[in-house]
């Protein structure tokens, strides 16, 4: 009995222990299904095989929750297949999740059996992988019985793909002709005179002459307008005498007119004799009496009056004298001064037309783009002559290499190695500038070499002596050799960086104030990087100046191109 119940018991024990067991088991599938619930993450191909430089549609897909960021991969990171274009993601909601599907196309230009590598996808602050998939890289096939076979051509010359400077250049030169036609045409040009402006320039005695002839095909006559018709007559006269005898004759009154004629003829400089003095003085009395007196002579007096005034101009300008040589120099040289005046005036409206315009074009430039852009594009700023390079160069450096593309060419930097280090490391440098101008970039390699072992060395110790790059250490070692160059005032981050292609390193930014050529120190923004692989230290470093308001969107763009080809993508 007592066995029986011991027997028993045990069961019951044993039944317990498998119970919770299996309940446990049943938690981590639970948190098993739904960690791979929250995100799935699938690669698909459209085709396994394809002929060479055939085009191959690469898709991955995510289902998450809708809380969750994900960064698809991008560059290229599918080498060994080149990447021909990333297409924009498609989102779909369903059921309480988002769908993301992300297209790729993918090429290959050499026949043969290939991997697309398993591609990073971040899901929140999860990292997760596709599948490596296999593709097959046809040759294109030719039969040679059909298609015929040709000599090799020769190299051709492909001429470079101009921008489109020419059309800002023509769009700027018509605005200038239209400009010019226009200040020519309305300001320049010797235009038609008009009827007035010919009459103008008459010689004083025949205007005065035509003048008579208008007022004889007036109406003021028929109409009785008497005193219209007078005041016409004796303004006549009046301007004549005006500019040929004495230059005050329009606003004199008829006693000071007459006084002054009868004093220049006791004078001898005019001979005029006391009759013709007599006439007009009579003529201005009357006209006098009918603007002021509301007289109403006679029409035919009036007709005969003018008449008298017609007579009275011929005999004024014959009592005149010759103009003697120098008056008419006089005349010539007021001629002169006056077309040199015209002159003056023309070229002052032209100044004002056209500084008008750059202001008006400046002002409406500036309240667009910023009036620091404007003067910037006008004066010429380096950094961004820099950043709108029409010819932006991707280029690699070192070997391993560091791809990034930059605005100009990278030039390679021959760095003394100190003997201690000579036949243990291997230096390749490029930069463009110097850490002394406003913009600096800088790409190195270090390839620390393997050391001829003792033989009696154990294996471990031996191990111990290689090199181990460290990279923190390394970029705290650039910043010390700034220090020793006199840069001052460094403040220093840190933290993780992956490249569009998946390599990850160590990112290290922050400001300080590096010494210029005029030497003065300028406070500038710097970031570096360092990646690590075996024996190879792998390095970029940017600096630019903090106040600088296109460096920024210049270290983005450079930053954002670097990709890391390590020593396995070689092989």
């Amino acid at each position: 009995m007592i066995r029986s119940a011991l027997t028993y018991i045990n069961k019951q024990k044993i039944r317990a222990k498998e119970t919770e067991l299996k309940k446990v088991l049943c938690v981590l599938l639970l948190l098993l299904f739904c960690f791979t619930a929250s995100a799935q993450v699938k690669s698909s191909i459209d085709s396994t095989t394809i002929t060479i430089g055939e085009q191959l549609n690469y898709k991955i897909e995510v289902a998450t929750d809708t809380t969750n960021r994900i960064v698809f991969p991008e560059g290229q990171s599918f080498l060994p297949l080149e990447l021909l274009e990333s297409y924009k993601t498609d989102t779909t909601y369903i059921n309480s999740k988002y769908r993301l599907v992300k297209r790729y196309a993918l090429t290959q230009f050499d026949s043969g059996a290939y991997t697309i590598p398993a591609q990073k996808v971040l899901v929140g602050t999860k990292s997760l992988f596709t599948d490596s998939l296999r593709v097959e890289v046809n040759a294109v096939v030719v039969d040679t019985t059909k298609q015929g076979l040709y000599d090799i051509k020769p190299i051709l010359g492909v001429k470079k793909s101009s921008s489109k400077w020419w059309l800002y250049l023509l769009l700027i030169l018509l605005l200038l002709a239209i400009i010019s036609v226009l200040l020519y045409w309305f300001i320049w040009r010797e235009k038609p005179l008009t009827e007035k402006e010919k009459v103008a320039l008459l010689p004083p005695y025949e205007r005065a002459k035509l003048a008579l002839q208008e007022l004889d095909e007036s109406n003021y006559l028929e109409h009785e307008d008497i005193k219209e018709y007078y005041s016409e007559l004796t303004g006549i006269i009046r301007k004549y005498l005006d500019e040929k005898v004495y230059d005050r004759s329009l606003e004199s009154t008829t006693e000071e007119l007459v006084s002054r004629l009868k004093l220049l003829r006791e004078g001898n400089q005019i001979d005029l004799d006391k009759a013709t003095i007599k006439n007009i003085e009579s003529i201005l009395q009357r006209a006098d009496l009918v603007k002021f007196a509301k007289s109403k002579p006679d029409i035919e007096l009036a007709k005969m009056d003018r008449n008298v005034v017609d007579s009275e101009i011929d005999h004024v300008k014959e009592s005149l004298p010759e103009p003697t040589e120098e008056e008419l120099l006089e005349d010539l040289k007021y001629q002169e001064a006056l077309a040199k005046q015209q002159q003056r005036k023309k070229i002052a409206i032209t100044v004002a037309i056209v500084g008008v315009l750059l202001i008006g074009t400046f002002l409406g430039f500036g309240f667009k783009y910023g009036f620091g852009y404007v003067k910037d594009t006008i004066v010429g700023h380096p950094t961004k002559k820099l950043l709108e390079h029409n010819n932006w160069v991707l280029s690699e450096y070192g070997a391993p290499g560091i791809t990034l593309s930059t605005p100009k060419v990278l030039q390679r930097e021959i760095k003394d190695i100190p003997e201690d280090l000579k036949g243990k490391i291997e230096i390749s440098q490029f930069n463009y500038g110097s850490i002394k101008e406003s913009f600096y970039i800088e790409v190195s390699t270090k390839k620390y070499l393997p050391q001829a072992q003792d033989p009696n060395t154990p294996p471990a110790a031996q191990n111990e002596k290689q090199p181990e790059i460290n990279s923190v250490e390394a970029l705290e070692a650039v910043i010390t050799n700034w220090e020793a160059l006199g840069v001052v005032n460094i403040v220093t981050k840190t933290k993780p960086f992956t490249t569009p292609n998946g390599a990850e390193g160590l990112k290290m930014f922050g400001t300080a104030s590096f010494p210029k050529k005029n030497g003065d120190t300028k406070q500038s923004n710097y970031t570096l990087f360092a990646f690590t692989s075996k024996n190879i230290l792998q390095q970029v470093a940017l600096i630019s100046e903090q106040d600088d308001p296109y460096a920024g969107d210049l270290t983005e763009r450079i930053i954002n191109s670097i990709e890391l080809i390590t020593p396995e993508d070689d092989k």
